[in-house]
């Protein structure tokens, strides 16, 4: 257990490194920061956190920087402080942009990692909902003008799928709500796996006057399934790495690349972890894969109400603005949820 001097020491130490990318000395810490004690006292502070395992030296006639310990203790004393606070201002303009460039819950998600790597200045990733072994929840028809209508597809985990189709005639709104019920009492339920199979002339039967227009919908519907069951994952920002120090060996931010952009690796990243934290934080050592051991990885999920329907993250060097990158996750988070539910609602 960490005596408050030592924490204020260690925080200092945390802050200095995170905008220097220096090791750090005793004698910036005097100068730059309001300890109330000695260059003398701080290093033997520092001394003692370095005998600790928060500290570590790199070269013997340097300062020192944070270890992945000092990260953990200084994240997890973040959350538990609760001091990132929601700035409502700047989410309610990310929803703006969210929204202006958004048709699609596909489309929405993508450009959430691009945003979300403009703001931070990391590279970012968002994590599409898996619908494999899905059960179908709900389907809605959203009329977008007089024959253009968007389909949303509820799995049991969440969204499944939106896609926007034309058809050749007007169709009235009450027509498109009569069609949506009609589909959720014949398919709600049913695993995707099976739906292609009730696809079938029976299904027409007690609603002939709408064949038509369901000969155009229920192609759509089986086509989203079959081409989306697999997760996706969307990048942003991948060459940012050669933006920090940490990464000036060419070799080593090329490795990096490499790494983020094969997808079955990320995915391993992304869904070794549970779904069930609103904000998961893993440092360095604590991947489990050695490219990425220099590495920070923070991610959120999004939501539809209460169930847990995907992930968005960023990735970079430990040396990060954790307090930052974690408020940005924050708001992402909560837009990604409102949209997605704005867009059932629609």
């Amino acid at each position: 257990m960490l005596d408050d001097r030592k924490i204020r020491v260690l925080c200092a130490v945390i802050d200095s490194y995170l905008r220097e990318a220096e090791p750090v000395g005793s004698r910036t810490i005097s100068k730059e920061y309001d300890l109330g004690v000695s260059s003398a006292t701080i290093r033997n502070e520092m001394s003692d956190l370095e005998d600790l395992g928060y500290l570590n030296k790199p070269h013997s006639s340097s300062g020192r920087i944070p270890s992945d310990k000092a990260y953990r203790f200084y994240v997890n004393n973040i959350l538990k402080a609760e001091k990132i606070r929601m700035d409502v201002e700047k989410k309610e303009d990310i929803k703006r942009i969210l929204i202006r460039e958004s048709r699609e819950i596909d489309e929405l998600i993508q450009n959430s990692a691009k945003i979300l790597s403009a703001i931070t200045n990391y590279t970012a990733m968002a994590l599409s909902p898996q619908i494999k072994k899905m059960k179908l929840k709900h389907i809605q028809l959203v009329p977008i003008d007089e024959r253009e209508v968007l389909v949303v597809l509820v799995g049991d985990s969440g969204i499944v799928k939106n896609t926007i189709f034309r058809l050749d005639q007007d169709i009235a709104y009450e027509q498109l709500e009569r069609i949506s019920n009609f589909l959720n009492r014949k398919l709600k339920g049913l695993t995707m796996s099976s739906i292609k199979g009730v696809m079938s002339g029976e299904i027409f039967k007690e609603f002939y006057d709408y064949k038509s227009t369901l000969d155009r919908i229920i192609p759509v519907i089986i086509d989203s399934f079959e081409r989306n069951n697999d997760v996706e994952v969307y990048l942003d920002g991948v060459t940012r790495i050669f933006d920090f120090p940490e990464y000036r060996d060419t070799e080593k931010a090329k490795s990096f690349i490499s790494f983020i952009e094969d997808k079955e690796q990320l995915l391993n990243v992304l869904l070794n972890n549970t779904l069930k934290e609103d904000i998961e934080v893993i440092i360095g050592e604590e991947n489990i894969y050695d490219t990425i051991k220099d590495c920070s990885l923070i991610t959120a999920t999004y939501k539809l109400g209460d169930m847990t329907i995907g992930k968005i993250g960023v990735i970079g060097p430990t040396r990060m603005d954790y307090l930052t990158v974690i408020s940005s996750l924050k708001l992402f988070s909560a837009n990604l949820s409102e949209i997605i539910e704005m867009l059932l609602k629609r």
